[in-house]
């Protein structure tokens, strides 16, 4: 299943085809028009997925030329990232079928041509869906996602699946983010040491990479936009509804939802545009149609941000003075562009506010995730919670790093029917919705509100799991258990590590915030290109420092 194993067999292909005994001045000329065919594919590798459409579609870029180009840079960069699951094995004759399709003026979608990653929990015809478990190894259900579908429909081409924190990072209170027992670690491509966070973390590395034109993600509570921040992508969780949750592993029907990771703002519009839709199985997108995000188009986005009112939220953006720093740049950024700013210090939410929200998750997963394995068509030894923590006792690859408390939890708490789990609900979407993030953006009159997204990359740690030293800040915790979009661009880094600015708005404003943040992005004008150090201590910068005299 690994991506090198599979480029492997491509190049072991295409030496096979290759003339065996070219004359020298062919073979120079060869030589040279390769050379030539490489850096005009590496040209456009990194450049906006919109971008690569208009020169597929113009006939200036080949879908087969970025797919191999994409392989080629996947083998070369993600060896010690380890971002990359899992590639399609027909990726370059789906590309070839594509530039044939063009030029025959068959063309159609405005992905046509682009390869995407897809998050292991997400469900795609061309390979298992194992959310990086043994037990799910094979799991090939011979289906695609609705969400995946709708990129097919567009002209994506799934190029593969990346890695993720196994279960969606719902297994163990210890958990190391970006680990799962069929992937491994992924590691954090700015800092090997340090964290891709969870539980996207492949997604969010594989872009930081750029090894792909887009990428998807899932996010429960922070899947999404840990990873993108911690990594310097751009990172989109819709409103809980707008993007269909059928065929994805599942945690919880009222958090769950699949959005775009990607290179800009605008890539993540465009993306999310395409992936919107009703899905018939999954009553949270009844409304879907009612708000459909219109593609963003050059003529439809405001040069500034005037007449716009920004929530500036103070109270927890953490006493970190290099974060800080880096916040203070981005609100200036967002002035300098029109915005007014409107500071918010003080929010209250009741003391059992994590405890119920903890409780809604392990009820939600134990109910879903039965739901979710007895319903695969595939051939999986497991079908419930139960059978799954008997069957992970019996493997030491499973255990060997941390415990599976969460299933356990899950295993016993109340079920959906039962008045806890209905109090524990009440409460936490009241707290997040009506007094949280409608209240807060109503009783200051604003558009959006901001924060950090959140800390700076923390040490990947084997001994005590996920510890970040100075806390975790941001409130995309709100955003993510009222089911409300929120959208996180890189705004700086902080000692070679990206941080992120999130935007965060009322349910169904997922233009607005995207509209907003691609302004911001184009003011402020931060990409933060990974160095694949690993440790801080390898830059060049500090070499002499660590030296000594």
């Amino acid at each position: 299943m690994k991506a090198t194993l599979f480029y492997a067999a491509v190049i072991l292909l295409c030496t096979a085809c290759a003339p065996s005994q070219p004359t020298t001045s062919n073979a120079s000329v060869a030589s040279t028009d390769e050379d030539a065919g490489r850096a005009s594919v590496e040209f456009w590798l990194d450049k906006s997925a919109a971008e690569q459409a208009q020169a597929i579609a113009q006939g200036e870029l080949s879908s087969e030329a970025l797919v191999k180009g994409y392989l080629a840079r996947i083998e070369k960069l993600d060896g010690d990232v380890n971002s990359i699951l899992a590639l399609n094995p027909n990726a370059i004759e789906e590309a070839k079928a594509a530039d044939l399709a063009r030029r025959n003026k068959m063309r159609k979608g405005p992905l046509f041509g682009l390869p995407v990653l897809l998050k292991d929990n997400i469900e795609t015809s061309e390979l298992p869906t194992t959310a990086g478990a043994m037990a799910l190894v094979n799991n090939d259900t011979k289906r695609d996602a609705p969400i995946v579908a709708r990129l097919k429909a567009a002209g994506a081409i799934v190029l593969g699946k990346t890695n993720l924190s196994e279960w969606a990072n719902f297994r163990s209170e210890s958990s190391i983010s970006g680990w799962s027992a069929v992937g491994g670690l992924t590691r954090n491509p700015h800092m090997l040491s340090r964290s891709a966070c969870g539980s996207s973390s492949g997604s969010g590395a594989a872009m930081a990479l750029r090894l792909a034109s887009l990428a998807v993600g899932t996010e429960t509570n922070g899947s999404i936009i840990c990873p993108a921040s911690m990594n310097g992508v751009v990172g989109f969780k819709p409103t809980v509804g707008l993007l269909s949750r059928t065929h994805i592993v599942p945690i919880s029907y009222t958090q769950d939802t699949a959005g775009p990771m990607t290179a800009s703002v605008d890539d993540a519009w465009l993306m999310a545009s395409v992936m919107a839709g009703v899905d018939t199985k999954d009553s949270a997108t009844k409304e879907a149609s009612q708000h459909r995000l219109s593609a963003p188009q050059q003529s439809m986005l405001a040069t500034d941000l005037k007449g716009v009112r920004v929530g500036v939220v103070r109270y927890r953006q953490g006493d970190n003075p290099h974060v800080l720093s880096t916040y203070e740049q981005a609100l200036n950024s967002l002035k300098a562009a029109g915005a007014e700013l409107v500071e918010i210090s003080d929010f209250k939410q009741p003391e059992t506010f994590w405890a119920d929200s903890y409780q809604v998750l392990l009820s939600e997963f134990h109910y879903s995730l039965n739901e979710y394995l007895e319903g695969s068509p595939a051939d999986i030894p497991v079908r419930s919670v139960s059978e799954l923590i008997t069957y992970n006792q019996s493997s030491p690859r499973e255990l060997a790093l941390f415990n599976q408390d969460i299933f356990e939890k899950a295993a016993d708490t109340d079920d959906i029917n039962s008045q806890k789990y209905a109090s524990a609900l009440a409460l936490v979407r009241e707290t997040a919705r009506d007094n949280g993030i409608d209240a807060l953006l109503a009783a200051h009159r604003v558009d959006v509100l901001v924060a950090p997204s959140n800390s700076p990359a923390f040490l990947i740690d084997g001994v005590y799991g996920d510890h970040a030293p100075m806390g975790f800040i941001g409130i995309g915790y709100l955003a993510a258990v009222a089911g409300y979009p929120h959208l996180t661009v890189p705004a700086g880094e902080v000692k070679s590590l990206p941080v992120g600015i999130s935007f965060i708005g009322k349910q169904w404003d997922d233009e607005k915030v995207l509209r907003i943040g691609s302004i911001f992005e184009a003011k402020h004008g931060v990409h933060v290109k990974p160095s694949l150090l690993p440790t801080r201590l390898h830059s060049p910068a500090l070499l002499e420092a660590v030296k000594g005299l």
